[in-house]
């Protein structure tokens, strides 16, 4: 009997340990097979180089979004503008300073960080509707104001000639930097699945459904929103200054509101129980708009007809389609075995 107690304490213990690690090699695996498949499908193509770099850009901009917008639920529509701040900040230090982008990628995550916090407070009060369409007038200002600062943005002309970023005096080449853009993807996808599924990101959750209960414990629904809007925001200008890094040039037009639209869709369409739903979005989206062999028509009318094809027939997504399948599946053969 002693021996059968002291197997029984020990258990917990070791199975924490082993899902923790199961945990850890299961984003590993899931982070290897999307750069191989990704890497296995682009090949040595430059155009599809060019379309992998745009869906690592709308990646990082719906993964910026999805903390406010699927967790907490609070639509802010100043990503166009997030991801504007970090491309130029990119652009303005390493062009205009002499600077090494890298401090640009820093610069543009503080700035952005802060102008979402500013904004944020400035609107705690506004939800919904309202809310969307503060920040959306924003936006369109920040695109006017880019095309009037022609001392720091080059006005309408933008700014060209940017540098790629050099590690230890190596300047890498085209696939390398494909190859670092979708690690770099993969690994803030990570960060953020396990935000998600943290206390502090269970807690967010709870706010945007219960937030009077929340509150009752002592914790202010208001700042897990600000700090979720301020992260994301960090998180967006990445993907403006990684698009910028790949063209090399920027100009106000870059960043249009339609990145906003189509980042809202994209954790709908991979599914928005996962962090990993947005990157994979993202993914769709370029395909379908820009990757459609033999197809001469409007790629946004295709696209919406994808996504409503999707809420129709998979809500949760194509995460959530697939993780239901799997339910299907895996309880039958655990049946058997019992």
């Amino acid at each position: 009997m002693a021996v059968v107690t002291t197997t029984e304490t020990a258990t917990p213990a070791t199975r924490t340990g082993t899902t923790a690690a199961r945990t850890v090699l299961g984003e590993l695996g899931i982070c290897l097979g999307v750069l191989a498949a990704v890497l296995l499908w682009m090949g040595p193509s430059l155009y599809r180089q060019d379309l992998v770099f745009l869906a690592a850009t709308y990646g990082l901009v719906a993964l910026g979004m999805y903390l406010p917008f699927v967790l907490a639920g609070s639509l802010s529509m100043a990503y166009s503008a997030y991801a504007a701040i970090g491309a130029y900040a990119v652009a303005y230090l390493s062009v205009k300073q002499g600077l090494s982008p890298w401090w640009g990628w820093l610069a543009g995550m503080v700035i952005a960080a802060a102008v979402a916090l500013v904004l944020a407070v400035a609107t705690r009060k506004l939800s919904g509707f309202y809310l969307a369409a503060v920040t959306l007038l924003f936006a369109i200002a920040f695109e006017h104001w880019l095309g009037d600062a022609t001392s720091i943005t080059g006005g309408s002309s933008g700014i060209a000639n940017i540098a790629v970023p050099s590690v230890f005096g190596w300047e890498p080449p085209r696939y390398a930097q494909v190859v670092a853009a979708i690690a770099f993807v993969c690994v803030v996808a990570v960060l953020i699945d396990r935000l998600r599924r943290s206390a502090w990101g269970l807690t967010l959750s709870a706010a945007r459904e219960n937030a009077p209960a929340v509150r009752s414990a002592g914790i202010s629904p208001t700042h897990l929103t600000v700090v979720a809007l301020a992260v994301g925001a960090a998180i967006a200008s990445t993907g403006g200054a990684l698009f910028t890094v790949s063209v090399q040039a920027v100009t106000p037009e870059t960043f249009g509101l339609d990145l906003v639209f189509l980042a809202i869709f994209m954790p709908i369409i991979g599914g928005r129980g996962s962090a990993w739903g947005a990157p994979l979005g993202a993914l769709i989206v370029v395909g379908v708009t820009l990757n459609m062999p033999g197809y001469q028509g409007s790629g946004e009318l295709l696209l919406a007809v994808v996504v409503l094809v999707i809420l129709l027939l998979a809500p949760g997504g194509v995460i959530g389609w697939g993780h239901r399948i799997l339910q299907r599946l895996i309880p039958s053969r655990t049946m058997d075995r019992r």
